[in-house]
């Protein structure tokens, strides 16, 4: 993926958040590498390189900054052309698809060769597979580290990491120092408890319209599963045999605060990855205002309405079984017939 130096440069010079997540810039001299609207002083231009993913500037071999802090970029998502095998690829990365297999295995699961899926993913996101899995694990681990008082033997295990060792080595490589050295605070760890809550933060591109995605749940909230009141989502979910709970509302600044309840928290970034499709996060609503502003019809609705998302399903399954009641006359009588079929087969928390 070519990235025009000039043009990046510029958009690191007046701090324009709508490069946020597009691309990353590193710093030769410091050997860290920032997002587009780092606060700390504009380096030289002869000085950086960019990078269109945070994976392809770890795998360089440069560092996360500390002050804009990488992992809470909004993701590319939409605003990134990637063909449909790199997209869906890193779907399955999200959901752990290399924490316990190889890049063979991914291929195989894609109908790709791995030698083909390897070149893709040099080609539009500048690192390797297993350089994106690593830094997803990283970036989220940082971002438990900042946003909860986890003790870090949890953290390593939510984020997917083999062992607390491999966890310290790699943020002693990074960082230059252990984890824990990394929480500023000096509160004291609080374990995720028998209910392994945790609260973080999601984060979007703006605008987003809460009002109109809460609206759209609500008329389709599957008694017995979801909840919608005025400003919060919550609903059962079971993943590996565990139950638990997720509720979502409007977090500070442009992003939404989960609530997340479930006992076993290595499945901590397969909820995420669930939440953020859920609450369609990876869109990018300038580029598509930007798009559909070339139809005369598409360019006032969307001046209109800004902001709007289109919601998602919590996984295939659910979302067939929407697809199939869906056939009945009215979405009211629908929701019904979901009812019934959870009072009947659901399992009670």
């Amino acid at each position: 993926m070519n990235l025009d130096h000039d043009a990046c440069y510029s958009a690191i010079r007046v701090r324009d958040a709508r490069y946020d997540g597009r691309f990353f810039t590193a710093v030769k001299t410091t050997r860290i590498y920032c997002r587009p609207v780092c606060p700390a002083r504009t380096p030289l231009s002869r000085n950086v390189i960019f990078y269109p993913t945070a994976a392809a500037a770890q795998e360089a071999g440069f560092h996360p900054c500390l002050r804009c802090r990488p992992e809470t970029a909004p993701t590319a998502g939409r605003g990134r052309d990637l063909p449909d095998g790199v997209a869906r690829a890193l779907g399955l990365i999200e959901l752990g698809a290399l924490d316990d297999a190889g890049v063979d295995a991914l291929a195989a699961r894609l109908g790709v060769g791995e030698r083909q899926l390897r070149r893709q993913f040099r080609q539009h996101l500048g690192a390797s597979p297993v350089a994106v899995a690593q830094t997803r694990r990283v970036l989220l681990a940082k971002q438990l580290i900042h946003e909860t008082r986890l003790p870090m033997a949890e953290i390593a295990f939510a984020a997917g990491f083999g062992s607390i060792r491999r966890f310290n080595e790699i943020f002693l490589a990074l960082f230059g120092r252990a984890p824990g050295e990394l929480r500023r605070s000096g509160k004291p760890d609080v374990p995720a408890g028998p209910q392994g809550e945790i609260k973080l933060l999601l984060r979007y591109r703006p605008p987003y319209d809460w009002p109109a995605m809460l609206d759209f749940l609500r008329v389709r909230a599957i008694p017995g599963i979801e909840r919608v009141t005025d400003d919060s989502y919550t609903r059962t979910i079971g993943l590996d045999g565990g139950q638990g709970t997720v509720r979502v509302e409007p977090g500070p600044g442009n992003a939404l605060r989960a609530t997340v309840r479930f006992p076993q928290l290595h499945a901590l970034p397969t909820i995420i990855a669930r939440l953020r499709r859920v609450f369609d996060l990876a869109s990018d609503p300038a580029a598509l205002a930007a798009q559909l502003a070339h139809d005369p019809v598409m360019a006032a609705l969307t001046a209109a309405r800004p902001g709007l998302r289109v919601p998602g399903a919590w996984d295939g399954f659910e979302l067939a079984l929407r697809a199939v009641l869906g056939q009945q006359i009215t979405v009211t009588a629908a929701i019904k017939l979901a009812g019934k079929l959870v009072a009947a087969y659901g399992q009670p928390l």
